[in-house]
């Protein structure tokens, strides 16, 4: 009788700690529920937070983006409030300006974002803000700025066009039986095959003609992927408890991340084998002032994420729109024989500068078509924006370049028109206002990579267009279906198909 009382006490000592687990989690999760869930605003009935906690929006909508375009562009000052998100949305241009430069302290990343992204991404520049921040900044600004890195990335660049990109493209142009390719898909090849020669000195090699799929890639994917998923939910308790119990789409991020690190450690270890100072890569330059493999790690990731997928969702829109407006393309064209020569491809950065209605055409794609839809920040202390929207402490505030490219205070009564000639004069490209325009950010956080990603988007544009003739598989699609993520990605993938051009 003893050792049968003997063997429950010692299974229920057993099961104390799987039951303390189960009561801690039960805890917070009350303590979650009833601080952030139960509250007034979470419930609130306005027409706007209803329609977004219904979905309703999606009746008239294709994506979020044009709903709160939609939104903003019948709100008096372009500013919106999401009561139930606790979020304030504008395309105020005034309001831009003043949260990206005259009080940029005040609207910092935040820790509710470093938090979703902080697995990812770490300790890496897109990921902090104060002294790391600045650090990493002044750091990537002398490294980018010098002219030796920029023809290492045109180097690249030129390279996976001429004997990876165009290769492929030609090997299923003119097929009788009318091969689909997922041109999305293949920029996303391209540009994570350029990041990651650029940054790691590593060759992933997804372009190849047989199209294969890199380990690191698809990490690298699923990772992008799921950390975007964290910022979707109606409340991080869901995702933190998930990952809490490594479970579900948490052990998934989880089993990514640690591979991406593992990959990322053995490149770090194989450069500090053979030595690295005179390669020209970027995490070969970063080893120079920087000894914290973690810390290294964090910083080449957030550029592989800036330099690819903000590159191969240009690329995507910008190919989408060429499809759709014939005659923009042949201006290019046109421009191409006039500078480049007919016959001849593009061998300088200078042939690229002299291309000012190309340039204008990207530019124009991407203010109806940001790769970056909309950018988030964190008020740090109570605030009153240009526009005289009250903000208040741990409110998150999004400029929306997405919307502000749909607006017709901005852009005028063709706003929604894809028209490069808005972007020249006397025929040559001029700048509009950053915080009119503010898909590369602007002020402080202004894109560093922005030259060498035009110069890689221009690149790839001209090169295409001269040789082959793209056409949609779908034309008659007349607004894109995005899927959720930090970029903007067409639903579906483009499906195309290719024609050599005839000179």
């Amino acid at each position: 009788m003893e050792m049968k009382t003997s063997a429950i006490y010692f299974k229920s000592f057993q099961a104390l700690p799987c039951f303390l687990m189960i009561f801690s989690c039960t805890m917070v999760f009350l303590f979650v529920f009833f601080k952030y869930l139960v509250r007034p605003r979470i419930w609130c009935s306005c027409e706007v937070c209803t329609s977004y906690m219904s979905c309703s929006w999606s009746q008239k909508f294709t994506n979020l983006c044009d709903w709160y375009a939609h939104l903003l562009q019948n709100s008096p000052t372009q500013t919106i409030h999401i009561h139930v998100l606790n979020k304030t949305i504008t395309a105020n241009p005034e309001n831009v300006e003043y949260i990206l430069k005259t009080k940029f302290e005040n609207y910092p990343k935040g820790k509710p974002f470093s938090t979703i992204l902080g697995d990812f991404l770490g300790r890496g520049i897109f990921n902090v803000d104060g002294d790391l921040w600045r650090f990493q900044r002044k750091l990537a600004s002398l490294e980018l700025g010098r002219f030796s890195i920029r023809s290492y990335a045109f180097e690249v660049v030129h390279h996976e066009i001429e004997h990876r990109l165009v290769p492929l493209l030609s090997s299923v142009a003119n097929k009788e039986d009318c091969i689909v390719l997922d041109l999305q898909d293949v920029f996303r090849r391209f540009s994570f095959d350029c990041i990651c020669r650029f940054s790691f000195g590593l060759d992933p090699k997804c372009l190849e003609l047989s199209l294969p799929l890199s380990e690191f890639a698809i990490c690298f994917d699923l990772a992008s992927k799921l950390s975007a998923e964290r910022a979707m939910t109606a409340s991080p308790l869901t995702w933190k408890m998930k990952r809490l119990l490594n479970i579900g789409s948490e052990r998934e991020l989880g089993r990514a991340i640690k591979m991406i690190n593992l990959l990322a450690k053995e490149v770090i270890r194989q450069k500090k084998k053979i030595g690295f100072s005179n390669h020209r890569d970027l995490l070969s330059r970063f080893m120079g002032f920087i000894n914290d493999e973690t810390y290294l790690r964090d910083i080449i990731i957030s550029f592989l994420l800036a330099g690819r997928d903000t590159v191969a969702s240009t690329l995507t829109s910008f190919f989408w729109l060429m499809a759709k407006h014939p005659e923009a393309e042949a201006l290019i064209l046109a421009e191409a024989d006039r500078v480049i020569g007919p016959n001849k491809q593009l061998s300088t950065v200078e042939e690229l500068r002299q291309l000012n209605y190309l340039h204008a055409a990207v530019f124009e794609s991407m203010r109806l078509y940001p790769p970056v839809q909309f950018d988030s920040k964190f008020c740090l202390e109570d605030d009153i924006l240009a526009d005289g929207t009250i903000v208040k402490k741990g409110r998150r505030v999004t400029y929306h370049p997405y919307a502000m490219g749909r607006m017709e205070n901005i852009w005028g009564s063709d706003c929604l028109e894809f028209k490069p000639e808005r972007w020249l004069k006397d025929g040559v490209f001029f700048q509009e206002n950053p915080f009119k325009y503010p898909v590369f950010q602007a002020g402080l956080r202004v894109c560093l990579g922005k030259e060498m990603a035009l110069v890689e988007v221009k690149s790839v544009a001209v090169s295409l267009l001269r040789r082959f003739h793209i056409e949609l598989v779908e034309p008659d699609h007349v607004i894109p279906r995005f899927s959720p993520g930090l970029t903007a990605t067409f639903h579906g993938g483009l499906p195309i198909f290719v024609r050599t051009r005839k000179l």
